[in-house]
């Protein structure tokens, strides 16, 4: 005989599920959802914009979309490596911005070669991330305070630059006792990382030079992360720093390795931007900060990772951009263009989290 306890618990759960099963109790849906619920609504917002908008699916448009996304990618995936070793990199809008500055002004205001203002850029990104590591590392400053504060820094460095001026060509040299107009140019050569194509013909535009940095960057990133034993080491220390010190992993030198990585992938990716306008504009990186958190955490629910994941960043940038290509090519307003990718957003990760939860 059961016990009458047993019975009632037995029948209060029946009663709380229900006699059938609901859509959201259906193990085969649940699955669909916790593994492939992003992807299915990247690929039905595709398609929604596709029947509106006869021009969204062509394959020039598809390249636009990659390449607005190139940049968002990059910064995104420094700040996945920070998220990687449980840290968190909030000054990548900043270092994106110096670089935007930086590049830009050594070639136009000091005549200095497009090849070095790239090499003095990334230094320049590397030391940052070299600080933004002593601060969190060695003064045991939270990560979140840290990088807060060298944002506020870079962004004063960016305005000191030019005193505040934006970088294009024939501009008034700001360090000139007689503001004399700056005779330098940027380079051709470095304005194709942003504006290039390759594989052109005369049925093909080609693909743009910056999709190709995307994907390089990507492709490395993926591998070190996922397919090399150093990979393992950094979510080692994301996951258990203690039990990592433990198992003889220096844990300080990999958080230091991360937010430089993070910080010299800022800089990329405002490289690129700065090829793309083809000027330097003052705080034109401070918009990819958010976005780029957000794809970040866009992948901890792709595929159901539970974790920061190169593939996953990589999706929601792409998501992001869809969106934003989707929406102002059917006309939405731009301050409505938020609303409406925040909705789609919190909705399919809701539902991926739900199911998780289930």
């Amino acid at each position: 005989m059961s016990n009458p306890d047993q019975i009632k618990g037995l029948e209060k759960e029946a009663d709380r599920k229900g006699p059938y099963p609901t859509l959201l109790n259906s193990p085969l849906l649940s699955e669909l959802f916790l593994r492939y619920g992003l992807i299915l609504t990247l690929i039905i917002v595709s398609i929604f914009f596709s029947i509106k908008t006869e021009a969204f699916a062509s394959i020039d448009n598809l390249l636009d979309i990659l390449r607005a996304v190139s940049i968002l990618t990059i910064v995104a995936l420094g700040v996945t490596f920070s998220v990687v070793v449980n840290g968190f990199d909030v000054s990548v809008g900043a270092v994106t911005g110096l670089a935007v500055i930086l590049a830009p002004a050594l070639m136009v205001i000091w005549k200095i070669p497009w090849y070095f203002a790239v090499l003095i850029s990334l230094s320049a990104g590397a030391i940052i991330g070299f600080l933004n590591s002593v601060l969190i590392v060695r003064f045991h400053i939270p990560d979140l305070l840290a990088t807060l504060g060298m944002l506020y820094l870079v962004q004063g460095l960016q305005m000191s630059i030019t005193k505040g001026d934006a970088v294009y060509k024939g501009m008034t040299n700001p360090w000139s006792p007689d503001r004399a107009i700056a005779d330098g140019v940027i380079s051709p050569t470095f304005l194709k990382f942003g504006q290039g194509f390759i594989w052109t013909s005369e049925t093909f535009r080609g693909i743009p030079i910056p999709v190709i940095i995307m994907l390089s960057v990507a492709i490395l990133a993926f591998i070190f992360l996922e397919l090399t034993r150093y990979g393992r080491v950094f979510y080692a220390v994301g996951g258990n720093s203690e039990a990592a010190r433990l198992a003889g992993i220096n844990v300080n030198l990999i958080r230091t390795l991360a937010y430089i990585i993070s910080a010299i992938l800022a800089t990329t990716g405002g490289l690129v931007l700065a090829a793309r306008i083809g000027s330097g504009a003052v705080k034109a990186g401070d918009p990819y900060l958010l976005d780029g958190v957000a794809a970040t955490y866009f992948g901890f629910a792709v595929l159901n990772a539970r974790r920061p994941n190169v593939f996953g960043t990589v999706l929601g940038a792409i998501f992001v951009g869809v969106m934003l290509n989707g929406l102002t090519m059917m006309n939405i307003p731009w301050y409505i263009q938020d609303v409406i990718k925040g909705l789609v957003l919190i909705v399919s990760l809701g539902l991926s989290y739900y199911t998780t939860r289930r």
